[in-house]
């Protein structure tokens, strides 16, 4: 094997064709293939006992300078009892496993969303998560590693929206942050959550409320609902009598449209909504008053076995909401109607209902924990007369002196 009596000089690097082992000292060697192409190795004896040849790089990319430099180091490294071919191994395995744990936020979200959207009871959670994404995270740190996310990047996400759409910035804000959770979890970055709330970015951001004051659900008077329901049930159709049902039980829309036949007990005069569609998660029983009865009876004539009681044009689909808030348009009530439930709400507070009884009324939680666990009872006798004085008074006309078509009041 040929060797250079000395040093290499630039010139024979350049020149030098015939394939072999050129030695500059000190381990550093010009190797020169069978096809001409050249490189740098570095020749030692490592732990092992064994000789090995650590490559350096092709001289194209590496001068002779700079193969001597990396000699050096390598010479340093063995006089450490180091290895450094070894220890080039092991840093190429781990970048090897950091390009295959690499993820981008964005198919991070995806990830997430696929992990969670099995235990999401409303079907528009999915797309709601992935358009707010799209719309204001993505286009800042889409397409960067989950682990190279930072406060500073967070903020650009939502500085432009925290004044001015701040309910959806708030939104944008708590999902970053379930994400870059998931991704800390699955091994995918370490450390602190940039996008959390508590000791971090409310020393950044003004707290929502602050911004902008929450804006409730517009809600009909309760001294009005008699006028209201009065011009309802002059309404045809499915979407009027859903409505009205609505207002009669004071349930929530979504509730109401997915109503079946076989949640309604006619004797016990109760309809049970199943846990998988109340927002609080628990089954919900209803006392039907002499009013929601009627309605009940008038669906029979659409009754098809245990479909909707509120069928829809499509066959085995229920009647949309946005049927129902064309009604709710149509009479001009100006209200909302979940603003139907802070009507009835606000009845019950002018009648002397009992807090307690009103929450159940309306299927929300009252209490700490503690009061949850142990009280099981869902007080259904006790609203069951609730219930039928607010149908009641949903029947009765209002006085003579304010009845105004709903449209003017």
């Amino acid at each position: 094997m040929p060797k250079s009596a000395k040093p290499l000089s630039a010139r024979e690097v350049a020149t030098v064709k015939k394939p072999g082992t050129y030695f500059d000292g000190h381990g550093l060697a010009l190797r020169v293939g069978p096809t001409g192409a050249k490189s740098w190795i570095f020749r030692y004896t490592g732990p092992d006992g064994k000789r090995h040849d650590l490559g350096l790089g092709p001289t194209h990319t590496v001068s002779l300078a700079e193969a001597r430099e990396l000699a050096l180091q390598a010479r340093k490294a063995r006089r450490e009892d180091k290895d450094p071919l070894a220890e080039k191994r092991q840093a190429r395995q781990r970048h090897r496993v950091a390009v295959a744990k690499a993820m981008t936020f964005a198919e991070a979200s995806e990830a997430y969303i696929q992990s969670q959207m099995a235990g999401w009871r409303d079907p528009r959670s999915a797309p709601q998560w992935r358009a707010s994404l799209r719309d204001h995270a993505n286009p800042v740190i889409g397409a960067l590693p989950v682990d190279a996310i930072d406060t500073g990047l967070v903020m650009q996400c939502l500085s432009p929206i925290w004044t001015t759409r701040t309910e959806t910035a708030s939104r944008v804000r708590g999902r970053i942050e379930s994400i870059l959770d998931w991704a800390r979890v699955a091994g995918y970055r370490e450390g602190e959550n940039p996008a959390r709330w508590k000791a971090h970015l409310e020393n950044l951001l003004p707290k929502k409320n602050k911004v902008r004051p929450v804006e409730h659900h517009a809600a009909l008077e309760h001294s009005q609902i008699g006028a209201f329901v009065a011009e309802l049930r002059q309404q045809e159709g499915i979407a009027a009598r859903a409505l009205e049902f609505v207002i009669l039980t004071a349930c929530r829309v979504g509730e109401v449209i997915g109503a079946r036949w076989g949640e309604i007990d006619l004797n016990a005069k109760v309809w049970t909504i199943p846990a998988e569609r109340m927002k609080a998660a628990q089954a919900h029983r209803v006392p039907l008053s002499e009013g929601a009865l009627a309605i009940v009876e008038k669906m029979a004539a659409f009754r098809r076995g245990d479909d909707y009681l509120f069928p829809g044009i499509v066959a085995g689909r229920p009647i949309s909401a946005s049927a129902i808030r064309i009604v709710m348009d149509r009479i001009g009530a100006g209200s909302t109607t979940h603003g139907m439930r802070a009507c009835f709400r606000s009845w019950c507070a002018d009648h002397g209902i009992a807090r307690d009884l009103a929450e159940q009324c309306l299927a929300h939680a009252t209490g700490n924990a503690v009061e949850q666990a142990y009280n099981r009872t869902d007080l259904l006798e006790r609203r069951r007369p609730i219930m039928a004085s607010w149908a009641r008074f949903c029947a009765l006309p209002a006085p003579a002196e304010t009845v105004v078509p709903i449209r003017r009041a």
